[in-house]
């Protein structure tokens, strides 16, 4: 999406959940658009958490240090509670606290709510995470993805959503004509003609309901993401065993991994990782590493992670030297 011309005059907030940062490594970062990124989870750092980088892209763009910008699109988290970000975005919900709620309230607008099912691991999200039935009950627009690696569940999960929100348009992310641009809409998001569900999450967001979530932003209710860090290039055998351990084990509770690692036969060339529950994708070469910051870092989210266990193993990993490494030409 960000490659196309017609995002021209679009800025992006990127939300990620923990800490330390990868995705924003992996954005390029068009000289017609502005990026910005953040670490928690804008449902849980407070309901203005939205605002506050609404309020900044605009102060950014007013003083000339940001292109100026005529949409923003959000991506939250997986773990996102859509409720608090939208009630801080539509009139009459979240009470504005100071100059910078009214400033955003008078310029922003929220348009739609696009919610994206990945047709492998959807259904047990549903079933397992209560955010994950509230993104769909709260979307205009439901992207099925992976429906190439699970055409059979693909079919399912129409119906699944379909019975949770039967007003949300459907839209298969590998049906031939499918343009993620039409996602992004012109309109004005209303919560009315929805469930009746949705309409009681916002009104106990404007009850404070929400105040009670932890802010700490490594951990999301019982979720939490494990940040592993290693100075020197990594074996690349060593990396292999490590990522199928990590991603063979049913009962670990892994949800997500993604990383940019160097690897010991080019450290140059960072290589990117990724894994969603117990599926590891293709890894990705970079021709170079995005930033100054050339050490490995990983990050794993997911329930109840034997995090010790981990950690020793990825220590293993990180001490394992191949002779070649200060050899000449040795491989």
């Amino acid at each position: 999406m960000l490659a196309d011309g017609r995002m021209k005059g679009a800025a992006v907030v990127i939300n990620e959940f923990g800490s330390v940062a990868v995705d924003h490594d992996l954005v390029h970062k068009g000289s017609e658009r502005y990026v910005v990124t953040t670490t928690g989870c804008l449902c849980c750092t407070a309901t203005s958490d939205v605002r506050t980088s609404l309020f900044e892209l605009q102060e950014m763009a007013r003083r000339g240090d940001a292109p100026p910008f005529d949409r923003v699109i959000v991506e939250t988290t997986g773990l996102a509670d859509p409720a608090p970000i939208v009630n801080s975005l539509i009139p009459g919900g979240a009470p504005a606290t100071g100059f910078r709620d009214h400033a955003v309230a008078r310029r922003f607008r929220l348009s739609n709510v696009v919610a994206t099912f990945d047709a492998e691991a959807g259904e047990a999200a549903l079933d397992g995470h209560i955010e994950a039935w509230k993104q769909i009950a709260f979307a205009d627009d439901v992207v099925i993805t992976k429906g190439d690696l699970a055409p059979e569940s693909s079919m399912i999960a129409h119906g699944r959503i379909s019975g949770l929100n039967p007003f949300a348009r459907l839209h298969d992310r590998h049906r031939a004509g499918f343009d993620p641009l039409a996602l992004v809409g012109s309109g004005s998001y209303s919560p009315t003609g929805r469930l009746e569900d949705v309409a009681g999450w916002l009104v106990m967001e404007t009850m404070g309901a929400h105040e009670a979530h932890e802010h700490d932003p490594d951990r999301h209710g019982d979720v939490r993401a494990l940040q592993l860090r290693a100075d020197d290039p990594l074996d690349p055998k060593a990396v292999e065993t490590f990522l199928t351990i990590l991603t063979g084990q049913q009962q670990a509770g892994l949800l997500r991994l993604k990383g940019l690692l160097a690897l010991g036969d080019d450290p140059a060339r960072p290589m990117v990782v990724h894994a969603v529950q117990h599926r590891l994708y293709p890894s990705l070469r970079l021709d170079c590493w995005p930033d100054s910051d050339t050490t490995s870092r990983l990050v794993l989210i997911g329930t109840d992670l034997p995090v010790e266990p981990i950690r020793k193993l990825f220590e293993t990993l990180a001490r394992r030297k191949r002779s070649w490494w200060g050899g000449k030409g040795k491989r």
